[in-house]
């Protein structure tokens, strides 16, 4: 098709050296061509210099499918008086009116009548003022004129032409079409210049007849495409290899659904705690309960926490299996820390030291602001050997945060269901110039450890933070939704720069 509008082109033009085409629109449609295709043959034809364009403009109005109907059927307040005359004396009551034109016909046109003064209300009912003989249907006569002239604007006043807009009964279409005239390289017939030298041109000899596009030296190659790292990823990345550096092994949490069990149980957390009601975590209600869980590992859990054990008098309740095995969101990583705590306590050849962390993402029924959502990126590490104590823990975290750049450090004592000591930790925010809230810690409870089968002596420290805060930090970033989420901008993924962190253990 393209080529046939090329050949009508050329051909056109060469009738004389002055000859044009004066508009490529009313000249596609006498040639029975496509206008949007000789408009792409003239543009071709353009880039070789074959002819000369200039670009035209025109305006028109088209009738919208509304104002179709109205050319047909007369305006909707005309249609509107009609139906009330034709009631009589009486009148007709607006729910009868709807029946009788349609609820669309009847809201437009009750207002033009009321507006009009030909409609007057009698009580619950709705008469005519006027008879049709007193009134004129000006909208459809200038929708006609509109169609008749071809959607010329000239044709109606501009008032007039705003009012039928409004109405939505005629649309303003801008069409762009080109008058053509030879180029310097026009030619009856249009030779494909050549893009490339190839094998067989150079084997034939053809390339010393063949005519070549010119090369642009000059021009910058099309723009690659491809991925970009989140600011998230950007950070996580960073902190993995800090922790690895550290002799830190990864946990696998790419399980999103726990049970209640590893989530809340094993952790000592007793099940009357606010943190697993439904306004804090999400439950799951399809499948609502866990297949199953390490049977003689739940019954030494249900002792402890309902006698308790290791020096602790439990929280003496009456522990509920159903409770136990319902299935969740996971509100924190310490979920998979347990059970890996687990393996390890009854691995073959028995407890071997180990150093494990994790980052990835956790759920919590909060409410959504500037610094909250509901899912976030937890990052948590721990240590499990024997005879460690809090110096250990405040050692290991220390060292963590210097080589994310963060030397001023405080600890806050505090309270968690399964560490004991618990510690807050503080850290002192250069552009904000003040402490703020980092992370948590702590040692994990024997309550915890005892059940799991591990010696007597192994202790584990423990320490949280979650990815988003010093991402937002990193990046001076003010709103989480700006980073995460839905409303997060594309444009703020691709020009986030590299992450890297002063590592202030070499400085």
């Amino acid at each position: 098709m393209a080529a046939s509008c090329e050949e009508a082109i050329l051909s056109h033009l060469s009738t004389s050296p002055e000859a044009t085409i004066t508009d490529t629109y009313p000249w596609a449609e006498t040639n029975k061509l496509d206008h949007n295709t000789v408009v792409g043959a003239v543009k071709s034809l353009s880039g070789d210099n074959y002819v000369t364009s200039k670009e035209l403009t025109t305006s028109f109005y088209t009738l919208s499918k509304e104002g179709k109907d109205v050319v047909s059927n007369g305006s909707q307040e005309i249609i509107v008086l009609s139906a009330i005359i034709e009631a009589g004396e009486n009148g007709i009551s607006m729910p009868d009116l709807q029946s009788k034109v349609g609820k669309s016909t009847s809201k437009i046109g009750m207002g033009n009548c009321m507006k009009n003064k030909w409609v007057k209300k009698n009580g619950a009912n709705l008469v005519a003022a006027v008879s049709l003989d007193d009134v004129s249907d000006d909208t459809r006569a200038m929708l006609k004129q509109l169609e008749e002239a071809g959607g010329d604007t000239s044709s109606i006043a501009d008032k007039d032409a705003n009012a039928l807009k409004r109405r939505k009964l005629v649309t303003l279409v801008k069409r762009v079409s080109y008058s053509v005239i030879r180029g310097g390289e026009y030619a009856p017939k249009r030779v494909k210049k050549a893009a490339d030298l190839t094998k067989e041109m150079l084997d034939s000899g053809a390339w010393k007849s063949t005519t070549f596009k010119e090369y642009n030296f000059l021009t910058l190659g099309e723009k690659v495409g491809g991925g970009y790292l989140h600011p998230l990823l950007k950070v996580r990345a960073e902190f993995r290899k800090i922790l690895m550096q550290m002799g830190f092994q990864e946990m696998p949490t790419n399980k999103w659904v726990e049970s209640s069990f590893w989530n809340f149980d094993s952790l000592f957390q007793p099940q009357s705690h606010p943190a697993r009601d439904a306004h804090d975590t999400f439950f799951i209600k399809k499948p609502a309960e866990t297949v199953s869980v390490p049977e003689e590992y739940y019954e030494r859990v249900k002792s402890m926490h309902e006698v308790g054990g290791s020096g602790s008098i439990g929280y003496r309740y009456d522990f509920k299996r159903e409770e136990a095995f319902k299935n969740l969101l996971r509100t924190h990583t310490t979920a998979v820390s347990s059970q890996m705590l687990y393996k390890l306590a009854n691995q073959e050849g028995g407890f071997k030291p180990a150093r494990y962390f994790s980052i990835d993402r956790v759920f919590r029924n909060e409410t959504m602001d500037a610094t909250h959502l509901c899912e976030f990126h937890q990052v948590e590490g721990l240590v499990a050997d024997y005879n460690l104590n809090l110096g250990d823990l405040i050692g290991t975290i220390e060292t963590f945060f210097k080589k994310i750049g963060i030397t001023q450090l405080r600890f806050k004592p505090a309270f968690n269901p399964y560490t004991e000591p618990s510690m807050e930790i503080f850290g002192y925010h250069p552009d904000l110039k003040k402490w703020t809230e980092i992370g948590n810690s702590g040692m994990f409870r024997p309550e915890m450890l005892t059940p799991m089968g591990l010696p007597e002596n192994v202790r584990v420290i423990a320490w949280g933070l979650s990815l988003e805060r010093p991402t937002m930090i990193k990046y001076r970033i003010n709103n989480i939704r700006d980073l995460f989420g839905h409303k997060v901008e594309m444009a703020r993924t691709r020009t986030a720069p590299i992450c890297r962190f002063d590592d202030a253990t070499t400085a």
